[in-house]
């Protein structure tokens, strides 16, 4: 197992975003090649086990999960959820931004939003951004009262831990990128024409309250982080190693589920029996089933259109091991003409074929 989520995990209160390094890697004492090669290697784990999550609801299991992300401009949330997240089936995945409220959700509570989005069961929810905007930018840019966003941190609270009662395991995400680096990335996005889609200039109006918001998510870190719903701050200058990071919490989230494959609610070797006596299915699909690998023919039918291919085989050899007979025959009976026949010329009907056995 990895280190990686014990080591980027915050359940209690005092988290100091100034003492972690967004440059560092805990966790992992690897380089980028060796942690984008374990990245392409854990892929495969992770999808299984978003498939038998998936799988398992269609059985009644309730459970869910739920990667919240939430940090500053630039630090990586699309690029998360493109390269880890886009590895498992996108049948089993609920994807959520959430941007500037509409007016129809300003006329609602600030979870009326997020309670729409939450992921059904058996599936991987998506937050890029999530409530807790509305106790980040609410602080800083004094959008509500203080005693409003104070309230709202308890509010959060409860939520959380209503939603840990109903099976969503909820991993709360924040991408923790550096000054320089957010401004190295928006220096990009205005070099590159095929970038300048994702810029906003208001990205350069939050960037100069950078060390106001860097209070907000501490503070709201600490309300709110407990033992059934902590944080995970994830340095995140090092692109690959926040998506490594990332794909091994989401692990950690699904082997704690530890879904089932559903077991089938109908007699399998019945339906099997049906379907082969259908016919139709490839000799190589026959040989290649466990339950009837060994038998000569399909266990307990006998398969219309493999067996009919059998026969048909097994005439063409007889006929071939018949000419194969009749042929060795005649040369044989050449043979012992010639042997014989010194002398003679008997050996001959009137159709002037070779007698057998009479040289």
């Amino acid at each position: 197992m990895s280190d990686i989520p014990a080591a980027v995990r915050h359940a209690r209160r005092g988290v100091r975003l100034a003492e972690i390094d967004p440059r560092s890697t805990p966790g992992f004492t690897g380089d980028k090649a060796a942690g984008e090669a374990l990245l392409a290697e854990r892929a495969a784990h992770l999808a299984e086990l978003q498939e038998r999550l998936h799988a398992s609801a269609t059985a009644g299991d309730g459970r869910s999960v739920l990667l919240l992300l939430q940090g500053m401009d630039t630090a990586g949330k699309g690029g998360l959820v493109r390269h880890v997240v886009g590895a498992v089936d996108p049948q089993g995945v609920r994807i959520t931004s959430f941007k500037r409220p509409t007016p129809a959700e300003r006329r609602h509570d600030f979870l009326w939003r997020i309670e729409r989005a939450l992921p059904q069961p058996g599936q991987i929810g998506v937050f890029d951004r999530s409530h807790y905007e509305d106790v980040l930018i609410h602080r800083v840019r004094g959008l509500s009262k203080p005693e409003v966003v104070e309230e709202r941190y308890g509010r959060i609270v409860d939520f959380e831990r209503q939603l840990a009662d109903h099976g969503v395991h909820l991993v709360k995400v924040m991408p923790h990128i550096s000054y320089g680096e957010q401004g190295a990335r928006l220096l990009e996005r205005l070099d590159r024409p095929d970038k300048h889609w994702k810029y906003n200039p208001g990205d350069v109006d939050e960037r100069t309250m950078w060390a106001e918001y860097q209070r907000a998510y501490a503070i709201a870190i600490d309300r709110t982080a407990r033992a059934s719903a902590p944080w995970h701050v994830v340095p995140a200058d090092r692109k690959w190693y926040a998506r490594l990071a990332v794909q091994e919490l989401l692990i950690e989230a699904l082997e704690a589920i530890d879904p089932q494959w559903p077991v089938a609610d109908y007699d399998v070797d019945a339906e099997r029996e049906r379907l082969v006596a259908l016919g139709g299915i490839p000799e190589e699909a026959l040989a290649a089933s466990p339950a009837l690998a060994g038998s000569d023919e399909p266990k307990g039918a006998k398969a219309k259109g493999a067996t009919t291919r059998k026969r048909s085989t097994s005439k063409a050899e007889e006929s071939a091991t018949s000419k194969s007979a009749k042929g060795k025959g005649k040369r044989k009976d050449k043979g012992e003409g010639k042997a014989k026949g010194k002398g003679k010329r008997k050996g001959k009907d009137s159709s002037g074929s070779k007698r057998k056995g009479k040289g």
